[in-house]
């Protein structure tokens, strides 16, 4: 079986994603046709492009896997079945949590097949998740993240994009998409970001404060020309996409000499500062776009907010 291998730029909402895809054909046309049907329907309930996608390349992987087992009907598996597959992804030195992530698509695949009355009973409820360590969020410390901004501010649009993630901690993705349209003010004269809605997250209005205000106006002053209208451009005019975004803050990383640090990482840190300077746990979650507080509450473990010092930006330390 040859395989093909394409790169893929979908532009969706606000997020610009850039994907390496696997094109393997799924060799049973009645398993083949439960995939696309499955990706219909992950579409119409609004799910993100690139989780359909994910979805999608798992549930091909596992559909092969029962093919080359010599099943032919998918009301034929069973837990013997869904084991030996978890199985066979453990013996291929897949990681614990990429075991998961599949685990986690199988159900839902399966959870599709019951409502849509493919299957009379879901055998993917007992299939078990691998045990793996769950790392804490990486928070960087002061000296880390005013070392990350002293070797970004020889780059006006780097500076302006470290800037803007640590003191506004949006995602990569929504900082990707974001159009120049997207700076605004209120009637008050306070400024802030419009994060678009997209996928299951909803849009969201994110405070600008000064030290991220100004940076992106530097930037502004810089910006080629261009009729693309996404705030953050290539030299060519060209959207930055989010690849290229990771890869130079990677690299301001490892100049900076910041080690085991990622894009997100500034996220993390914009969350972890706020909650230990008395900011509440609401709040914060509505800042950052979390769908459940318990997603921030995870964050409460790594600060000490017992004394609570007067609420203060990023900039200020």
């Amino acid at each position: 079986m040859i395989e093909c291998y394409n790169l893929i730029v979908y532009t969706l909402g606000y997020f610009k994603f850039d994907i390496f895809i696997t094109l393997r054909k799924i060799l049973n046309p009645q398993f083949a046709k439960l995939q696309k049907d499955f990706t219909e329907d992950l579409r119409e309930k609004g799910r993100a492009e690139a989780t359909i996608i994910a979805y999608a390349k798992d549930i091909e992987q596992l559909l092969n896997f029962f093919t080359d087992k010599g099943i032919t009907k998918i009301s034929d598996t069973d837990i013997t079945e869904l084991e030996a597959y978890k199985k066979h992804l453990q013996d291929n030195n897949y990681t614990p949590k990429s075991v998961s992530r599949k685990i986690n698509s199988t159900r839902t695949f399966y959870r599709y097949l019951l409502e849509n009355s493919v299957i009379s009973d879901n055998p993917a409820e007992k299939l078990a998740h691998p045990k793996f360590e769950t790392k804490p969020p990486r928070v960087l410390s002061e000296m880390e993240y005013r070392a990350l901004r002293d070797v970004s501010r020889v780059d006006v649009r780097l500076y302006s994009i470290v800037e803007v993630l640590l003191q506004t901690g949006i995602r990569i993705g929504e900082l990707s998409g974001l159009s120049v349209d997207d700076i605004r003010e209120t009637k008050d004269g306070l400024d802030y970001l419009y994060i678009k809605a997209s996928g299951s997250h909803d849009s969201r209005k994110v405070p600008l404060n000064k030290s991220a205000k100004k940076a992106i106006d530097e930037y502004l002053k810089i910006r080629p020309e261009t009729e693309d209208d996404s705030l953050y451009v290539t030299k060519n005019g060209r959207p930055l996409l989010v690849r290229n975004i990771r890869t130079t803050i990677d690299r301001a990383f490892e100049r900076a000499g910041i080690k085991n640090a990622k894009v997100n990482d500034l996220r993390n840190t914009f969350i972890a500062h706020h909650l230990a300077n008395g900011v509440s746990l609401v709040t914060v979650s509505k800042l950052v776009g979390h769908k459940r507080l318990s997603t921030t509450e995870k964050y409460l473990g790594l600060i000490n907010n017992s004394k609570p010092e007067t609420e203060k930006s990023l900039k200020d330390l």
